[in-house]
């Protein structure tokens, strides 16, 4: 199948939306450390999320997409290219894109689209041309302006906006724009020691949570207000899980699964959910083919509009992560074919540890006491192990803590899981250097039953990146996207 749709295929597609020769707008709406079960309309019992809960049953629920990286900057420098992580030449934490990187909303802007960014950047430089119109955001989720944007955007071109909230990351703020929550409202996971201060953690975590769902109501509102709605694509996602152990920074769904929902009353006719593997890396290829733009060979994704008109259609059967530095030093790597999760642990003799170790993340603290006393259980133990490879079957394990690596029952499903991240990582050029960039401070001690955390000083001191002795940022490859019969 071919991986690149021409421009001509495109403008073919773009006919055939109801508004004939008018080219869609499209908001852009990134929250911070979220994971994807974390929202009323994935079924979370108590978080409330009643405008996203909106979009989604008017819209279309995608329940399998995934991040590339479950690292900020890392996450948001492969959406903004279409690429993965080890060809954006950014795949660490806080680097930005090299400038030879393509960015789609570039390619919008030079079509004529007005571009606007609000909030967290952690992708691009002053010199970057990929938006028009740039703002750090106001408040403490830097979503105050996003209103005044679109209102003072001008009226005579399509236009495209990049809202990035920093909800929900540490350390938790608190207003008057979202609701509080008690201690008995939080589902802790079973993955994470249940304790009050945990649960006391995973309430600044809700309130957040639901604040970023607040401003979320306030952008469809103006849109509405302004007529604009039905020809706007709206997209809510979030860079990487939920800022907790076993989740942010780490390859299993809780911090590689994203929400990712989808309100475009011209294209989705009917409300509906979609079990469609989702990359974030096909969002650049989907707003290029909706806006009529040529797709360019940098762009590794591919478009999901087909899913947006048949929820049952498919537009990849394959998905890939990768972890890379995130304070500790780290290089691993996942896919998902089918029901199946394959992740190889290239750095198996470090610490398995990432962000959770600081005085800012209470519930890990809290898993540090606790793992010193004896006091974990066998999953929650699992936060400080390592494994070189892991297999999952989420139809069985969807918290995938029951690793099947060395099952006899799925020896054919862990080699074919070998078998597909290798042709993964020969295509794309990535890359095991021997150098990675080290620890950025060493992990903490237990002393009389209190967490020490040593302090972090110096700048960061890169090692080789992933990909650069293959020059893999000028490799175009996207590696496999579908499974050969």
């Amino acid at each position: 199948m071919n991986t690149y749709i021409s421009a001509l295929a495109a403008l073919s597609l773009l006919s055939q939306l109801p508004t004939y020769g008018e080219r869609p707008n499209i908001v852009f709406i990134i929250a911070d450390d979220i994971s994807q079960e974390d929202l009323g309309c994935y079924g979370h019992p108590t978080i409330q999320s009643p405008h996203i809960d909106a979009l989604a049953a008017a819209g279309m629920r995608f329940d399998n997409a995934y991040v590339t990286a479950s690292s900020c900057s890392p996450s948001r420098c492969s959406i903004i290219t279409g690429r993965y992580p080890h060809n954006t030449g950014a795949p660490e934490l806080h680097q930005l894109l090299p400038d030879d990187q393509v960015t789609f909303t570039k390619l919008l802007r030079d079509a004529g689209y007005y571009t606007i960014l609000s909030g967290k950047n952690h992708m691009i430089g002053r010199n970057s041309q990929a938006f028009e119109k740039r703002s750090n955001g106001r408040g403490p989720g830097r979503q105050e302006d996003w209103v005044e944007l679109l209102q003072n955007r001008p009226k005579d071109k399509p236009f495209f906006a990049w809202f990035a909230s920093v909800d929900a990351h540490r350390p938790w703020n608190f207003d008057d724009n979202a609701p509080t929550y008690e201690h008995d409202q939080v589902v802790v996971p079973p993955y994470i020691i249940d304790n009050e201060v945990t649960r006391t953690d995973f309430t600044g975590y809700y309130h957040e949570v639901s604040r970023y769902d607040y401003y979320i109501g306030e952008v469809v509102a103006e849109l509405k207000s302004q007529g604009v709605l039905d020809n706007t694509l709206i997209l809510v996602t979030a860079d990487n899980g939920r800022p907790f152990p076993r989740c942010k920074t780490r390859l299993y769904d809780s911090g590689l699964k994203t929400p990712w929902i989808v309100h475009f009353p011209k294209l989705i006719s009917q409300p509906a959910t979609s079990d469609s593997l989702i990359s974030s890396i096909d969002f650049s290829a989907t707003c290029l083919e909706l806006a009529g733009v040529e797709i360019p060979p940098s762009v590794q994704g591919v478009s999901f509009l087909p899913v947006l008109k048949d929820p049952k259609a498919k537009s990849r059967e394959l998905i890939f992560g990768e972890r890379n530095w995130h304070m500790y030093r780290g290089h691993e790597r996942m896919v998902r074919f089918g029901d199946l999760v394959y992740i190889k642990n290239n750095t198996p003799n470090d610490s398995n540890l990432s962000y959770e170790s600081g005085t800012n993340y209470p519930s890990g603290t809290e898993m540090w006491k606790a793992q010193a006393a004896g006091q974990l259980s066998a999953m929650q133990e699992q936060m400080f192990e390592t494994q070189v490879e892991e297999l999952f079957d989420l139809t069985k394990d969807p918290m995938q803590t029951n690793n099947l690596a060395n099952n006899p029952e799925y020896a054919k499903a862990l080699e074919q899981g070998r078998k597909l991240l290798g042709q993964w990582t020969k295509q794309t050029g990535d890359s095991v250097p021997d150098q990675l960039t080290p620890d950025k401070h060493a992990p903490p001690k237990i002393v009389d039953g209190e967490v020490i955390y040593p302090v972090r000083k110096g700048k960061i001191l890169r090692g080789t990146l992933p990909g650069s002795e293959n020059k893999a940022t000028k490799i175009n490859h996207p590696g496999p996207i579908w499974l050969k019969p």
